[in-house]
């Protein structure tokens, strides 16, 4: 099967998937004999039967007819998924996938291929077909591995596989009585609860290795209001790598299913919203949503290697106003964009993407570093082993200023306070975007008044960070429940942002 330049092909070696129930102790390792490190490598090695010696074949095998690089990556994922529609639990489901995905580069062509069969046979299969893509003299497989160790952002969850769901269940009954007890207004409530336990295991030709144990878990809550002929709806929910003893205090079911049936609730009153170029102040944490789709996908390295980014050739120009500094931090501690390493087994990292206005770089994964000839700062990311990796956002959020909120509020004669977002998209080769505030307000001689509905936000993401003349002291990450989209792969992500002022943008809306 060929593959040629810009191409890549999936092959897929089919087998059933597996069934299993899993239960999640969450300790933190801290004796050395078993250390996540260790834990996690033995893990496939036990249970698949993998060897340093079969990874080297394989490795061999996609280096075959040439290549300039090539590496394995295992995935192993336990996932569980639990949902109540009207008090009624409506979805239960609990699974396992295993399976690797092996990748060959030369130049600019990337050849692809998985298997869900991990015996020692359909992994030489699919490395052959992953090799078929490269041209010219062979090259010689690595013999022997530099293990990377990154951080331990996560405790890790060890123990038997008998399911109680009991637990968990109980989570999303208890956001549904919350919301329902919050208005009587509400009228229909929807509650899910999701976790998933993924394993990886990377091999490459460059000699890296390495391996994680990756939890993660969210829970959300959705509502419905009706008052007379006017129906709106409110949602919330919180998440992270963490166990079943982060959804408390400001992640508790009943926390968020408040917060579900008040955004709800409010927007009953909401009046529409003003349309024309205003004042816009966005308020701290979920409003970083903006600025990840906005900026941060066109500061990801593919996009401005294939120039295609409306950031391509600025690095080291004044992309946005010198009170703006953007960072991506995979390092954080129990965040949902947190990688103890990333997908092609590179330990993650903080970049600073915009510092004082000024771009800094961009973030790479191995492919791209190599050809614009950058660090790899660790951004290598993949839905499942059944895709490329390519690079993506963590954790990304813009750094607190010195202004405090109040302030910022004072100073709007007339404009908008965006408080919370829903969909929205962008065009990343010139930045423009719209995006729907999902929570807003009227400012009016720097009082917030009035809430609106049907608010949007219309603008050009490099243009508008121009116009921020203000920034919050009150820098706030979301709770933990974001999932970026990029060419049909979907991750975990964060975001976040203080309180900022923009001097100037469209809104659109029916007001006036």
């Amino acid at each position: 099967m060929n593959n040629y330049a810009n191409c890549v092909e999936h092959v897929r070696a089919s087998a059933p998937e597996s069934k299993t129930r899993a239960e999640y102790t969450w300790i933190t390792m801290t004796h050395p004999e078993t250390s996540p490190i260790s834990s996690h490598r033995r893990y496939f090695f036990e249970k698949f039967g993998l060897t340093e010696r079969l990874l080297e074949r394989c490795l061999g095998e996609a280096l075959s007819a040439g290549g300039d690089y090539a590496d394995l990556y295992f995935e192993s994922v336990t996932a569980t998924a639990l949902g109540v529609d009207e008090q009624i639990v409506k979805s239960a489901s609990q699974g396992t996938s295993a399976g690797c995905g092996i990748r060959v580069l030369s130049g600019e062509r990337t050849g692809y291929a998985y298997t869900d069969n991990l015996s020692a046979e359909r992994l030489l299969h699919a490395a052959r077909t992953a090799a078929l893509i490269a041209s010219g003299p062979a090259k010689q497989p690595i013999q022997g591995f530099t293990e990377t160790r990154g951080a331990d952002l996560y405790p890790v969850p060890l123990g038997g596989y008998d399911v109680d769901l009991a637990a968990r269940l109980e989570l999303i009954l208890r956001a549904d009585r919350a919301a329902r007890a919050y208005d009587p207004r509400i009228v229909q409530v929807r509650a899910g609860y999701n976790e998933e336990l993924r394993r990886i295991l990377i091999a490459a030709s460059d000699g890296a290795f390495a391996s994680d144990t990756q939890p993660l878990c969210r829970l959300n809550v959705w509502v419905i209001a009706k008052d007379g002929a006017v129906t709106t709806k409110g949602a919330a929910g919180g998440g992270g790598r963490a166990g079943l003893d982060q959804f408390d205090g400001s992640k508790s079911p009943e926390t968020l299913a408040r917060e579900a049936a008040r955004g709800a609730i409010l927007q009953l009153g909401a009046v529409p919203a003003p349309a024309g170029e205003m004042e816009v102040v966005l308020g701290p944490g979920w409003p970083g949503i903006l600025l990840h789709e906005a900026v941060g996908h066109g500061l990801e390295a593919d996009f401005n290697r294939k120039k295609t980014s409306a950031f391509a050739g600025l690095i080291g120009q004044l992309v946005a106003s010198p009170k703006v500094t953007v960072v991506d931090n995979g390092k954080m501690a129990g965040r949902r964009g947190s990688l103890n390493v990333d997908d092609e087994g590179s330990a993650t990292q903080e970049t600073v993407l915009i510092e004082g206005g000024v771009l800094k770089g961009y973030l790479s994964d191995k492919l791209s570093a190599r050809l614009m000839g950058m660090a790899n700062t660790g951004s290598g990311r993949r839905e499942s082993y059944q895709s490329i990796p390519m690079p993506r956002m963590t954790n990304t959020y813009m750094l607190a200023g010195d202004d405090a909120p109040e302030d910022i509020l004072r100073s709007v004669k007339r404009g908008l306070y965006a408080v919370n977002f829903g969909g929205g998209q962008v065009d990343i080769t010139n930045g423009k975007f719209v995006f729907s505030a999902s929570e807003a307000y009227l400012i009016e001689d720097g009082k917030v008044t009035a809430p609106v509905r049907d608010a949007t936000l219309i603008g050009n993401g490099p243009e508008a960070l121009k116009y921020v003349s203000m920034v919050g002291n009150d820098l706030k990450l979301d709770e933990g429940i974001g999932t970026c989209g990029k060419d049909g792969q979907s991750v975990p992500v964060g975001v976040g942002m203080p309180t900022i002022k923009l001097d100037k943008m469209t809104v659109g809306g029916t007001g006036r």
